[in-house]
């Protein structure tokens, strides 16, 4: 249940001229709440660190309340979750970045302190093998219940929604604005369907414009909620490449898809790899090695091979092909099972998450 008076005062903090993020959080671990903050003596707020005499006078001049109680009438409305830096639902992640947000507005169903979390940025002129690769390393990562988060945008933000929605994964878009709106208007149906499965986060509230000033804002949450941060093809000067810098900065652990020299939409993915900025995937399995996110029991390939039956129809295909002899190189493969290049990568990361082939050096594949 909201409480309405909290509320009242950490909305007011957001709106009050020259306090942001960090001063917010400093004043409320000094005062505990907002409230208290409002309500401290001008000479006391000034001998604060960081907070000085105009960001004193700037909180102790305050009058426009009424703009947060116009703000919690649309909170209450559209059923809309706020989460105050002191909250436990507030995503625990982000308190390790000193420039977190104070106040969040959530409206979805998703954990967003889930334990597995994966960002996935990318270009927004993607091209058909940036689509290949992010669909799939998120259907191959299906199998370990994580939760992605993108930023809502087209091109490989919309491709890594799309695929979590349709591998029965939660999903979480972080806006560049208030939730009064979506932006791009193309992605209205998207952010609808990832409200009942996932839901949508922005630290704007309602009638704030997607102004351009916004999505670096937008970029560090998500950066900083997830355990590691993917980026899926990136120009040089691409804002992805803005979402991977701040999530060096966080310590986060940051991934790119390789891509041709001569291809522009991989510059950037190119150039952290080079520069050590980013590690190098291929697949979800690296994903999935890195982070630690090794499934608790590993089963022995004898009783993978047992349960077959429950395979899909591509990997039925490449598990008969792997049977019958050693290693098999990846285009042998491709040529044999008559599968297309996105159906058999998805097949092969899904079945090395299983445990049931592995990929040797040289591309080879073989069973376990």
């Amino acid at each position: 249940m909201i409480n309405n008076n909290d509320l009242l005062y950490q909305i007011a903090l957001t709106l009050t001229p020259h306090i942001g993020d960090v001063h917010t959080k400093t004043l409320v671990h000094f005062y505990g709440s907002a409230e208290a903050v409002f309500k401290a003596r001008k000479k006391e707020l000034e001998q604060l660190d960081g907070i000085g005499t105009i960001r004193a006078s700037s909180i102790k001049s305050f009058q426009d309340y009424s703009t947060a109680e116009s703000e919690i009438k649309f909170i209450e409305k559209y059923k809309i979750q706020p989460l105050f830096i002191a909250d436990k639902a507030y995503p625990q992640r982000l308190l390790n970045c000193y420039d977190s947000p104070a106040l969040l507005y959530y409206r979805g169903t998703a954990d967003l302190n889930h334990s597995k979390i994966l960002s996935v940025v990318g270009t927004r002129n993607n091209s058909i093998y940036g689509k290949n690769c992010t669909e799939a390393i998120i259907e191959a990562l299906s199998t370990q219940s994580i939760l992605i988060v993108s930023g809502l945008a087209l091109g490989i933000d919309s491709i890594a929604h799309k695929a979590a929605l349709k591998n029965d994964l939660s999903t979480v878009g972080v806006l560049a604005h208030g939730l009064d709106t979506i932006y791009p208007p193309q992605n209205k149906s998207l952010a609808k369907q990832m409200v009942d499965q996932g839901g949508l986060l922005t630290e704007f509230r309602s009638t704030t414009n997607p102004d351009k000033q916004n999505f670096p804002r937008r970029n560090r949450i998500v950066a900083g909620i997830c355990d590691g941060l993917l980026i899926v093809e990136s120009s040089q000067k691409g804002g992805a490449l803005i979402t991977a810098e701040l999530a060096n900065g966080y310590n986060k652990d940051v991934f790119a898809i390789p891509g041709k020299t001569t291809d522009t939409k991989s510059e950037g993915c190119n150039q952290l790899i080079k520069q050590n900025k980013a590690m190098l995937v291929s697949g979800a399995s690296d994903i999935v090695e890195m982070l630690n996110w090794v499934p608790k029991e590993k089963p022995s390939g004898k009783k993978q091979r047992s349960l077959f039956v429950e395979l899909s129809d591509e990997e039925k295909k490449i598990t008969s092909i792997l049977e019958l002899g050693d290693a098999i190189s990846v285009d042998e493969l491709y040529l044999r099972s008559g599968l297309s290049n996105s159906k058999m990568a998805a097949a092969l990361l899904q079945l090395e998450l299983q445990h049931i082939v592995e990929c040797l050096p040289g591309k080879l594949y073989r069973m376990l």
